[in-house]
């Protein structure tokens, strides 16, 4: 039989089975072969949906945005400042209206309360953008990219995840490397490490299908023969600056630079969710620099630069792989 996610919501990868997540990477690519070659896909015409973000992102919007209009939708986008979910109107209250105007909603903001909420009443499917705790959409590209660049071969590959191992996009990592056997090394001080539950969890997961889940405070010993090192921001949107000082301090020796690129495989790769602080060319990063007398941070600019580096092609595959999570459960 095969398999169907019509009328699912797509809030965590723990809710979908190993063939769930290939099933929704091959969609994937099939709509990325599709757009590359010009071919027309409008096959949710006469479709809506709305866009709720309660966190500004250009990746996540533009995906949904030109994803949904790909496949012939109309697209409503709601800012933080153009709805009142969660002010004057309940979380509940704001899904059971959007749910009888709109065929399918993205929710990108903090709790991830929030989005589940929304997902049980809105009566259509529900899309996490992003929240504090997963950030599953993100995934899917991610592991595109690492598909693309391994001959769609995955089983026994290592990703290595640095610094700020316990953030949503490294706890959402540590769940997909476990369903598609993948080894999950997460490489952090162990005041970023993630709970001990969602460990024990990821760890059982990942028995099942023959790969391991590993924590380490070592660059060396966590990089050695990795085929795939990631980073993310120190720093997430919404967190105040006072935080700031801290993680520097702790995540610095975690900077994925060209040393630590040298750990990993001949053919290892370097993915990163974006933005990236890998220069002083924003007004963050140059804010940081006067003020820490640093000019990167999670990443060195070398390594972001080189050839090793895949992170635009990570970003093109939000869209697609977006695309194959609406079609999937729309259709």
């Amino acid at each position: 039989m095969g398999v169907n996610l019509s009328g699912r919501s797509f809030v965590r990868l723990l809710d979908f089975t190993t063939e769930e997540i290939e099933y929704l990477l091959k969609l994937s690519k099939n709509f990325k072969d599709m757009k590359r070659a010009g071919v027309p896909h409008r096959y949710l015409e006469g479709k809506n949906i709305v866009l709720l973000f309660q966190k500004t992102s250009t990746r996540t919007r533009c995906a949904f945005e030109v994803g949904g209009m790909d496949l012939g939708m109309g697209v409503t986008y709601l800012d933080p400042g153009s709805s009142q979910m969660g002010k004057k109107e309940s979380i509940e209250d704001t899904a059971r209206v959007l749910g009888r105007m709109y065929d399918g909603i993205e929710f990108r903001g903090f709790a991830q309360e929030d989005v589940d909420e929304l997902a049980a009443k809105a009566g259509v499917p529900v899309w996490n953008g992003l929240t504090d705790l997963w950030h599953p959409t993100q995934m899917l590209a991610d592991v595109l990219t690492m598909q693309e660049n391994f001959n769609y071969d995955l089983k026994g590959r290592t990703v290595v995840f640095m610094a700020d191992a316990a953030n949503n996009v490294a706890r959402s990592m540590m769940v997909v490397c476990a369903k598609l056997g993948m080894n999950f090394v997460g490489c952090a001080p162990k005041t970023n490490w993630p709970d001990a539950a969602l460990v024990e969890e990821c760890s059982a997961i990942a028995a099942e299908n023959g790969c391991t889940v590993r924590l380490t405070e070592d660059p060396a010993d966590g990089c050695a023969g990795a085929d795939v090192i990631y980073a993310d921001v120190w720093v997430s949107m919404g967190e105040p600056d006072e935080v700031w000082a801290e993680r520097i301090a702790n995540l610095e020796p975690y900077r994925v630079t060209e040393q630590v690129m040298g750990y990993a495989s001949d053919e290892a790769i370097f993915l990163h969710c974006l933005p990236a602080f890998h220069d002083t060319n924003t007004t963050v990063g140059a804010e940081k620099a006067e003020q820490f007398g640093i000019t990167e941070m999670e990443v060195a600019d070398d390594v972001f630069e080189s050839k090793r580096s895949k992170v635009f092609d990570e970003a093109e595959n939000r869209m697609h792989t977006i695309k194959a999570v609406m079609y999937a459960t729309l259709k």
